[in-house]
């Protein structure tokens, strides 16, 4: 399993509707791609403009082809992509260990 993280900065004058399109782009868009396997969002309390999502995948593949090459990434943009005021910086991570 990947796990996508994603670094999201936004104008936190526009939190509450930030906080509704990017559930709404997850539930809606992404969950319907190809490996997709659940999501966790976070908002910082120290820094108001700042989010962490991060997505689990199958596949790396999943994420870089399967998505980001598809029309539902474009329709993902379209919802959470106005609210962006720098491009999200998104790293992938494999599992090395977890707690029980």
């Amino acid at each position: 399993m990947i796990l996508e993280h994603c670094d999201i900065q936004i104008d936190p004058s526009k939190q509450a509707e930030f906080n509704e399109a990017i559930i709404r782009g997850l539930e809606t868009v992404i969950s319907k791609s190809k490996g997709f396997r659940g999501y966790k969002v976070n908002h910082c309390i120290e820094s108001p403009s700042r989010y962490l999502l991060m997505i689990y995948w199958d596949t790396l593949e999943n994420h870089m082809v399967d998505f980001r090459e598809s029309a539902l990434f474009t329709d993902w943009r379209a919802i959470v992509g106005p609210y962006f005021t720098k491009p999200p910086f998104v790293e992938h991570f494999e599992l090395v260990g977890k707690s029980t």
